[in-house]
């Protein structure tokens, strides 16, 4: 019997969760079924809602997320639209949605370090939606064993009501930007020297500060020629990655470019010489993928998600110890064998994240949700 599924899509444009609902939706549009989607979104994306066919639906809600009244009119906007099934792709779920609910909680990253969220008010907020979330749901989805084991912990949520579902990787990565548009980029930019490349944002957790004293190392080394190219927006907020930067003497070698598109971003990863990603905690990270779908060789943390995601095609390091950063570094740009097999491999692991999958696995739990 057909069913009429809703999914909270206010978060399009976000880069992680509108990244996820963005696929996925997508995925469904591309599937023959005889269900029906509500997208409750903001009203500027209903024109997005029904480019995707007939059987979706916009339901414009102009609450603001983590808001008090986006707990009251999420619900509304659920019973108005006779739905059978909610999809929440993030933690917050009202106590007042009487539907069966299937929740995606991508880490738990707010209960893990608490220390970077703004205040007490903002830890109890996250920690108690959470454990709504996780109770109230008929099924978890989450994006790695890693965030897994993690749910299990500081939820208590047992281990058969999580389902792990990989992310995909975004199709525009599985195409190379032509050599045109790559040498726009190195143009524009004035690329003019090998660079390292860091990108996702830069908060605490993502551990740049250890990353620009690694490269400080490499320097002291040898490697001269070497710039670090950092993209991640809001760096006035993070004061002192720029006084380390002066600190180590590094003000004419470190560049940071906040958020470009995503075009030049996938031209970047293309001239990268390396890409480094020291984050102390992922529920999946999707750059490292990016970066090895590019062609470029990656070195990442062997903590949270990061091994599970990267496999055996990056290289692990102990991301506390800058010297362990900067050693990997020089192998990987000393070493010709190890970089290219470091190539070959991501392109085939990268290759093995798939959103048509994900979808078709999400798509799973709904029907378990509403048959089983």
């Amino acid at each position: 019997m057909p069913a009429r599924i809703a999914i909270d899509a206010r978060k399009l444009h976000d880069y992680g969760i509108g990244t996820y609902v963005r696929n996925l939706v997508q995925e469904f549009a591309r599937r023959p079924t005889d269900d029906t989607y509500i997208l409750i979104c903001r009203p500027e994306d209903a024109g997005f809602v029904r480019e995707l066919g007939p059987r979706f639906e916009p339901w414009p809600d102009t609450s603001a997320n983590y808001s008090v009244r986006e707990q009251l009119t999420v619900p509304l906007d659920l019973r108005r639209a006779r739905v059978d099934l909610f999809h929440a792709p993030h933690y917050v779920v009202s106590p007042l949605i009487t539907c069966p609910v299937v929740v995606t909680i991508h880490d738990c990253i707010h209960l893990r370090f608490p220390q970077y969220l703004p205040n007490r008010i903002a830890y109890v907020y996250a920690r108690t939606f959470m454990a709504i979330g996780a109770k109230r749901a008929k099924r978890i989805i989450t994006v790695s064993q890693a965030s897994k084991e993690d749910i299990q912990h500081y939820l208590g949520t047992p281990a058969s009501k999580i389902e792990v579902i990989h992310n995909g990787l975004d199709a525009r990565y599985l195409t190379p930007p032509t050599d045109e548009a790559v040498a726009g980029v190195r143009e524009r930019f004035l690329l003019n020297a090998p660079f390292i490349l860091y990108a996702g944002n830069i908060k605490p957790h993502k551990n740049v500060e250890r990353l620009i004293e690694a490269y400080a190392l490499l320097r002291h080394d040898g490697h001269q020629d070497l710039k670090l190219l950092i993209i991640g927006d809001e760096l006035s907020k993070y004061p002192g990655i720029r006084r380390l930067v002066h600190r180590h003497h590094l003000h004419a070698h470190v560049r940071f470019f906040g958020f470009v598109p995503e075009a030049t971003l996938a031209a970047l990863y293309k001239l990268a010489s390396l890409f480094v990603f020291p984050s102390l905690f992922e529920g999946f990270g999707f750059p490292p993928l990016e970066a090895m779908a590019s062609g470029t060789p990656v070195i990442t943390s062997n903590v949270s998600s990061l091994p599970e995601v990267v496999g055996d095609a990056a290289i692990l390091v102990d991301p506390l110890d800058p010297a362990a950063i900067a050693a990997a570094m020089a192998r990987v740009l000393s070493e010709t064998t190890l970089r290219r097999d470091l190539i070959a491999r991501g392109y085939a692991r990268a290759r093995t994240f798939s959103w048509p999958e994900a979808a078709a696995h999400t798509r799973e739990v709904y029907h378990s949700v509403l048959h089983g």
